[in-house]
């Protein structure tokens, strides 16, 4: 898969044995923090915290990525499969409440490998944390693998996930990669702790002056999914960085309380099921410090 890569939307062809993808990253892996995560959504972060494995690269780049420092600079450290299979039996150890693949995608085949050696040990649910911008075949690669599936939709418009992301395919894409993990997880199953063992949870982070785009994922979500195999987790915590390129103007600030909360109370009223974030959420002390802790 490494040496003509196809993983992802992309498509880019890249032989990343030799050079990198469009992600950034070539054959070996590349991780910048693994440590216990609180933050998640309740479900998944219920008890320990969620043993979040970062992984460094994207295959977005979104202009406002809160991870800026591992997803455009690539800033981590390079790790074997027999590394990234200890990480997850040390997070187990730590009492994680799952194993959280943080950004996985480009990684898909090392990570295989690396739970091949070890899924007969881990007696705890393996969480698929991604941006969304998915091949349904990848998904498809990965069943049995894989109890969660926490992806992202950023975008209904093609035109502003072209501006924000360069892939005016995404929600094309994404629809189709989060139609095959609902298909695959079935529906929702909890332990007796109320901790989600299985499903799929969608992401979607109210961006500024987006409010409207916001809601037609919601109408997406509410005409293709139950809300006994999915659950929704509406975002509030966009937090306008630096580097935000100047043409973005309207990227420079936090979603407003009016925009964050039409698109809630527009997801309330379709029977959507799922989570919202206080407004306290948008802030830069959520944001891990990737400094390389438990690699």
């Amino acid at each position: 898969m490494m040496n003509e890569c196809r993983l992802c939307p992309r498509n880019c062809g890249a032989d990343r044995t030799v050079t990198t993808g469009f992600c950034g990253a070539g054959a070996d892996t590349i991780v910048a923090r693994a440590s216990l995560h609180r933050w998640e959504e309740p479900c998944i972060s219920y008890k320990n915290g969620a043993g979040t494995v970062f992984f460094s690269g994207c295959n977005l780049h979104c202009c406002f990525c809160q991870n800026d420092q591992i997803s455009n600079r690539l800033f981590g450290k390079v790790i074997t499969t027999d590394e990234l299979a200890d990480i997850f039996l040390r997070l187990q150890d730590k009492g994680a409440d799952n194993i959280d693949l943080v950004t996985p995608t480009h990684f898909v085949p090392n990570i295989i490998k690396a739970l091949d050696k070890v899924k007969n040990k881990l007696s705890i649910p393996v969480v698929y944390n991604c941006g969304g911008y998915e091949l349904k075949e990848t998904i498809k690669d990965l069943n049995g693998y894989i109890d969660i599936y926490l992806p992202d939709i950023k975008y209904f418009s093609p035109e502003i996930s072209a501006m924000y992301s360069k892939a005016p395919d995404y929600f094309e894409k994404a629809s189709e990669a989060v139609a095959t993990m609902i298909k695959q997880t079935g529906k929702l199953i909890y332990n007796n702790k109320g901790g989600l063992i299985r499903g799929t949870i969608i992401r979607h982070m109210v961006l500024p002056s987006h409010r409207h785009d916001s809601m037609k994922i919601i109408d997406w979500i509410a005409e293709n999914t139950s809300p006994d195999e999915v659950l929704v987790s509406i975002m509030n915590q966009y937090t306008p960085f630096g580097f935000i390129p100047d043409e973005y103007k309207e990227l420079k600030r936090r979603a407003t309380k009016m925009e964050y909360n039409s698109v809630a109370d527009h997801a309330a009223e379709l029977g959507i099921n799922g989570f919202t974030q206080q407004k306290s959420s948008a802030s830069e002390k959520y944001v891990p410090d990737f400094d390389l802790t438990g690699i």
